[in-house]
């Protein structure tokens, strides 16, 4: 399948960001988008809220469901889930978009923040999948495509920021392991992680401050790249964890200076954490 016309796919922490540009690249296709995230009214330092990206999605032409979840709550999650199936009449794909993150160690980081990361995180992860998964046996092409890292025990990436590291190898775990256990439904999961870091709110607020952006890409190479997987027939990729440059380049993507923020600073880019 080439595009994803007809299908319905969920996307959590979509009112911004990465999770906005895959919003409207699916919506391309003529996709229906659930336009899922805590964010309902505009916040003071942020821009974006799920009816401001609903609203994008039905202009690029396709269907859209505003709806405010917080990913903690397993009953938010499953009145989503259920006004998702009963709107576009099942769920095709989800994507755990949704994330927390403090780059902290383990003596500064208060308690609170690191129960955020990890039920943001890893637990969101796990309570959206379980959630979905009876629907997603009913799809054609099912698919979970997770917003994590691939698995690494080097120190460099915990010494620094132990919790957040902990919540986003667990969101992979947890991907791997419903790749193997959803196998026999015919249900893919993967992993997809940026090479270079984006220019998103995270990057602005905590990795370093707006002027990074031109040492970035722009979020519509993670939209192409979960664009790839997401129309993949089958098993083909499942339990991979990829990268936005390998699926592409895998597609026959060679030049990647388009996604640039800032041409200029294009063979300058940031490699993202983890890599």
């Amino acid at each position: 399948m080439a595009d994803l016309s007809g299908r319905t796919i969920i996307i959590t922490g979509a009112s911004r960001g990465v999770g906005r540009a895959m919003a409207l690249r699916f919506a391309r296709d003529g996709a229906s988008i659930v336009v899922a995230a805590k964010t309902a009214e505009p916040h003071p330092k942020l821009e974006g809220t799920i009816t401001d990206t609903a609203l994008e999605v039905e202009k690029a032409g396709g269907k859209a469901l505003a709806f405010q979840v917080d990913v903690r709550s397993e009953q938010q999650v499953a009145a989503m889930v259920a006004a998702a199936a009963e709107r576009f009449g099942g769920i095709d794909a989800l994507v755990n978009n949704a994330s927390a993150i403090s780059l902290t160690g383990v003596e500064g980081t208060p308690v609170k923040k690191y129960d955020l990361m990890q039920a943001v995180n890893s637990r969101g992860v796990f309570v959206c999948s379980q959630a979905v998964i009876p629907h997603l046996k009913r799809s054609p092409c099912p698919h979970i495509l997770t917003l994590s890292p691939p698995l690494s025990t080097d120190p460099k990436w915990l010494e620094h920021h132990a919790p957040y590291t902990l919540s986003k190898f667990g969101m992979t775990m947890l991907s791997l392991g419903m790749a193997a256990e959803l196998r026999r439904y015919g249900i893919a999961v993967n992993c997809l992680w940026p090479r270079t870091i984006i220019a998103t709110a995270a990057v602005e607020f905590a990795l370093a401050d707006r002027d990074a952006f031109k040492y970035c890409r722009k979020p519509d190479i993670l939209a192409d790249a979960a664009h790839e997987i997401l129309t993949t027939q089958g098993l083909a990729l499942t339990g991979r964890t990829l990268t936005d440059e390998e699926i592409l380049q895998a597609r026959g993507v060679t030049d990647f200076t388009p996604y640039a923020y800032d041409k200029e600073y294009a063979g300058r880019l940031i490699p993202d954490l983890f890599l």
